[in-house]
């Protein structure tokens, strides 16, 4: 199952890219804002800077060294009607206002900081330079000023603000949609291509990436496919492209370190296999090869009996030898799993009674009796050879280990989906440092009867039951026996009676 795509890299960095461009639009555009509006004032103040002169000059308002205030007046009306952009102010040289053009309503200061005005006084080209508003508290404005009557006799100064209330209101009015529609349309423009151009340089960027998680993928699946059906999974992985493929990655890493020490471990029981092959291979050997050579150079003295004796130990021990290959040859079949079972449904109590009285026989010979209980008798769902065969290894490691006149108890009960066979002999029991090796091949317990067996008919037994999706499992404790337990999945329910052979 791929990445959803707000997941992927690509996603996440376009979804970075497109809030960054936002980010950078948008202090763009006030930026953009703040510095029109600088320029602007900049602009005024530069083109207005001597305007106060001239207005002193021009309309007379300085009569014989004094201030004429009616046609100061008048200059305030004129300027209200004709030119309401700018604020006319008289100062004292305090900077304590004593009379203006704007409205009277409006006004919040009575005095004007004369800092900024001896600065623009002293460096007319330090624009764009913000004086007070006396229109505000804290707001500054450009202006333009001059001492009266004369910068040598000054007795206060006229101040004009060049953008005035009405400056500001018209300009609101004007501009302001017109702003915002531009910087709206070229911000939306320059989201836009930028967004276009780093998509496809991301997706230039990330489609090796993206491959490579497909890739990483696709193998998973294929992998899991035995396991899951359609080999689909959730990711659960939270993040992106690069968080998947490390999580991918830490898992491959961990599997190949698991996968390296099962080699190491199965290189071992390899080299101990061969080992214990090998020897088990050259004790009937060297055995036969005795016999035989006794009965070639001895033949002549040998009397009929001593030649048929040693004629038929060295054939038990070719059989031996024989059945020794055999149950290797069986081993390396279960093992790649050339041998597959036939499942088909039948009672495994019947055929664990025809089981029981082919080893009758031997059991009687050395003493050991068999029992056999049934506990709800149920079908099962496996290869009826196989079963078989466990159920031989079971019963004749049973009657090997039981002592004479002991008793092998057998039985069969139905449960938790399944049927358990169990076999209990009589014998001395495993200890507890030997119950996780007694399915090992070749295992033996140190100190164990010897049965002339090879150690593999426990190890087949697990093989079998594993294949028919059944399991084998052992219960012991020293001087009490070993109870075997053989289960298998149930095919059907039957009668729930229990009887006692």
């Amino acid at each position: 199952m791929t990445l959803p795509l707000f997941q992927t890299l690509y996603a996440r960095l376009a979804i970075g890219l497109f809030l960054l461009l936002v980010i950078v639009g948008g202090l763009f555009t006030a930026l953009s804002l703040y510095s029109v509006r600088e320029y602007s004032a900049a602009v005024s103040q530069e083109l207005n800077r001597d305007l106060a002169r001239h207005l002193v000059s021009d309309r007379n308002l300085v009569t014989d060294g004094k201030i004429n205030h009616s046609e100061l007046e008048r200059l305030f009306d004129l300027y209200m009607s004709i030119n309401p952009s700018i604020e006319i102010y008289l100062l004292d040289q305090t900077g304590r206002i004593l009379s203006y053009s704007a409205d009277p309503a409006k006004i919040k200061r009575k005095h004007v900081s004369l800092e900024p005005v001896h600065e623009l006084l002293e460096n007319p080209d330090a624009y764009p330079l913000q004086g007070d508003d006396p229109r505000s508290h804290d707001r500054g404005k450009v202006f333009s000023v001059t001492p009266i009557p004369s910068a040598e006799n000054t007795a206060g100064y006229l101040y004009v603000v060049l953008r005035g209330e009405e400056y500001d209101f018209a300009e609101s009015m004007v501009h302001s949609d017109r702003l915002l529609q531009m910087g709206g349309g070229a911000l939306a423009i320059s989201l836009f291509v930028g967004l276009l151009a780093g998509l496809v340089f991301f997706r230039l960027l990330t489609r090796r990436l993206s491959r490579l998680t497909a890739r990483v993928e696709a193998f998973e699946a294929e992998a899991k496919g035995a396991v899951n059906t359609g080999g689909a999974h959730e990711t659960g992985v939270p993040g992106d492209d690069v968080d998947y493929l490390s999580a991918r990655f830490d898992q491959m890493a961990a599997r190949i370190a698991a996968q390296l020490e099962l080699l190491k471990d199965k290189d071992r029981q390899r080299r101990q296999l061969v080992a214990q092959v090998s020897h088990d291979l050259r004790t009937p050997l060297a055995s036969i090869q005795g016999y035989l050579e006794t009965l070639g150079m001895k033949q002549q003295v040998l009397n009929p009996d001593e030649r048929r004796r040693f004629l038929s130990v060295a054939l038990a021990e070719t059989l031996r030898l024989s059945k020794l290959v055999d149950e290797l040859f069986e081993l390396a079949a279960l093992d790649a799993r050339e041998r597959q079972p036939l499942a088909e449904p039948f009672m495994p109590a019947e055929l664990l009674h025809d089981v029981v009285q082919k080893h009758r026989p031997k059991a009687e010979q050395v003493g050991v009796a068999l029992s056999i209980t049934v506990a709800q008798p149920a079908m099962v769902l496996a290869d009826i050879a196989m079963t078989e065969r466990v159920l031989d290894n079971l019963i004749g490691n049973a009657v090997d280990h039981s002592p004479k006149g002991a008793e092998v108890k057998l039985s069969v009960a139905a449960g938790n989906e399944g049927v358990e066979i169990c076999v209990l002999d009589a014998g001395e029991g495993i200890n507890p440092q030997d119950i996780d090796h007694v399915f090992d091949p070749f295992y033996q317990a140190p100190g164990a009867i010897r049965t002339g067996h090879a150690g593999l008919g426990l190890a087949i037994a697990r093989r079998m039951a594993e294949l028919q999706q059944g399991r084998v499992s052992v219960e012991s404790q020293p001087g009490s026996g070993a109870a075997f337990r053989f289960w298998l999945p149930q095919a059907a329910a039957t009668a729930n009676e229990s009887t006692e052979l």
